[in-house]
């Protein structure tokens, strides 16, 4: 009959060819995403060549090197290594504080354009993604014009009498957080917008007729609700930061790097050292794995609860 749903027997004999159409799918994915990875895996347990490159030679030496200090000529006692781990540390407080900033800010405007009239909201949405139609290199460029000691930003607070001097913001954490920031914001706002969209505002109203406040039909109907979209907005802007280097390098200086910066300065040059910029970078993918996997994990027992 026309318009009748295939039976389980149709979709069984149809199985072969979806089988078929998923094989460029699985080809682009394994070429583009599995076989960079697996390369990164190899090089860093290969060793450093003197003039940069890699010598096909199996060693632990770049993860000794990110974990242990063995001194100078290396026959020193092993320490831990508080240098790269201070920089992973440093790393994930500015990603997390970052996704903290999206959240405070990207929730209350994600809220503005889901109550708007269906006719206007995507003229928001156009508002918030209008940045993604430039570079992020020229966007960061751009934040670094903005907030430097002579720049438009401390020329407005002099004009206004509010400094007297420049206030430097270039080359400090907050000139990193601020680039982390406006880089991510609408990875924040468009997943927290899609559930809102999906919110049944009678809810609200409910709670209202049973007299609860403002504070108390957020924290316990709206936030519930809308979970899913803070959740996924997290990730979104958490993943990224963590091994951003743009707004490290531009915006933040030798003296604050993160953990991209390192990987980063690892392949630039004939001085680099590949194999410890690959274990550096599987450290890194661990730890957002390890992060993954526990927030699915999480998320699997909660769905059988």
């Amino acid at each position: 009959m026309a318009g009748q749903l295939p039976s389980n027997d149709d979709s069984a004999a149809f199985a072969p060819a979806r089988v078929w159409l998923m094989l460029p799918t699985w080809a682009l994915i394994g070429f583009f995403l599995l076989l960079p990875v697996l390369l990164m895996l190899v090089y860093s347990f290969l060793t450093k060549e003197f003039r940069g490159g890699v010598i096909w030679e199996f060693s632990l030496e770049s993860y000794d090197r990110f974990f242990l200090d063995r001194g100078l000529f290396g026959d020193e006692p092993p320490k831990i290594e508080w240098t790269y781990i201070g920089i992973f540390w440093r790393s994930a407080w500015q990603a997390g504080l970052a996704t903290l900033l999206c959240l405070l800010v990207g929730f209350p405007t994600a809220w503005f354009i889901a109550t708007r009239p269906p006719q206007t909201r995507s003229i928001w949405l156009f508002l918030v993604t209008i940045p993604y139609w430039v570079n992020l290199l020229i966007r960061t460029v751009s934040m670094k014009f903005l907030i430097r000691d002579n720049g438009p930003v401390n020329e407005l607070l002099m004009a206004l009498g509010v400094l007297d001097a420049p206030f430097t913001m270039i080359n400090t954490n907050f000139a990193v957080q601020l680039g982390l920031f406006y880089s991510y914001l609408p990875f924040m706002v468009l997943p927290i917008y899609a559930a809102v969209e999906r919110y049944n505002f009678a809810l609200t109203e409910a709670a209202a007729d049973l007299y609860a406040t403002r504070w108390v039909t957020l924290w316990l109907i709206v936030i519930p609700v809308v979970r899913p979209g803070i959740i996924a907005g997290s990730i979104l802007v958490f993943v990224p930061s963590l091994g951003a280097f743009l707004a490290p390098d531009l915006l933040g200086g030798a003296k604050n790097w993160m953990i991209g910066s390192l990987i980063e300065d690892q392949f630039k040059g004939a001085a680099g050292n590949w194999p410890f910029g690959a274990a550096v970078a599987m450290v890194l993918l661990s730890v957002v794995l390890v992060v993954l996997f526990i927030y699915a994990r999480s998320q699997t027992r909660a769905g059988a609860r």
